[in-house]
């Protein structure tokens, strides 16, 4: 990733919440060798992704045509996730994509915009999005609506 992806990351993970700690988990791409499809690429990337999840785990997935959430969305999401005790596991698909399999496993599935944005780009909006949201929840001034 780009320097700005991780400063901006780092900045907004810095500033949650200790009770709201962010765990970033890159997975490598797989290799794109000749024979294998974009199909056999994303079934496998979606098998390492899964092997990674506990059964109690909240799983989010961003696909541009999950549902479109206001903050407010996304604080709720995190308050009853923390209140029920579930880990959340935001999950960005790689330059392909992603597998079917990843979509089935997730509980919701959200759209940052209707748009297709880079990895880094939307790692990055995520996080700030975070820090929105947990701001919101602790009634600190930082999101205006």
């Amino acid at each position: 990733m780009p320097s700005w992806v991780r400063d901006v990351t780092d900045e907004y993970a810095q500033r949650l919440p200790r009770e709201t700690p962010l765990e970033l988990v890159e997975l490598k791409p797989e290799a794109r060798v000749s024979g294998r499809t974009t199909e056999q690429i994303l079934e496998a990337e979606s098998r390492r992704v899964l092997a990674l999840l506990q059964s109690d785990d909240l799983v989010i997935v961003l696909d541009e045509r999950g549902d479109l959430w206001r903050t407010q969305d996304l604080a709720n999401v995190i308050s009853t996730a923390q209140r029920e005790g579930q880990d959340l596991v935001f999950i960005i698909g790689s330059a392909d994509g992603l597998h079917d399999a990843l979509r089935a496993r997730a509980n919701k599935i959200f759209a940052l915009s209707r748009l297709t944005l880079p990895h880094g780009m939307a790692r990055a909006i995520l996080t700030e999005q975070l820090y929105r949201a947990c701001s919101l929840l602790k009634g600190h001034p930082y999101h205006r609506e």
